[in-house]
């Protein structure tokens, strides 16, 4: 039995703008691309509909994700690594009373 050699699928690296969806998540990858006749590197941005199994990857991260098998109508793409997690907000950060942890409200305080 022959092992066939893959090619080198696309990869990308982005920001997830959406994790609203059960196991999807939307990616926005910016790109820079020459301008035919001008010669000026133009920005693009794109979103791409990406596979996140677990659910891990949250509003914010840095991730990375790689063309796959269309898994639907428009996600063909999916969740390799989260590259960086997302700043956490405030009120994300609470204890188990419910409350902000005073140690970081004072700490936001100061450097204000």
């Amino acid at each position: 039995m022959e092992q066939t050699v893959r090619k080198a699928r696309a990869t990308f690296d982005g920001i997830v703008i959406s994790d609203k969806n059960d196991k999807t998540i939307t990616v926005l990858v910016e790109t820079y691309k020459r301008h035919k006749i001008y010669g000026k590197r133009v920005k693009y941005r794109k979103k791409y509909y990406a596979h996140d199994e677990e659910n891990v990857a949250k509003e914010g991260d840095f991730v990375r994700i790689t063309a796959t098998r269309p898994l639907s109508a428009l996600k063909r793409w999916r969740l390799v690594k989260v590259l960086q997690l997302a700043e956490m907000q405030l009120e994300d950060i609470v204890d188990e009373e419910g409350e902000l942890l005073e140690e970081i409200k004072e700490a936001s305080d100061d450097s204000r």
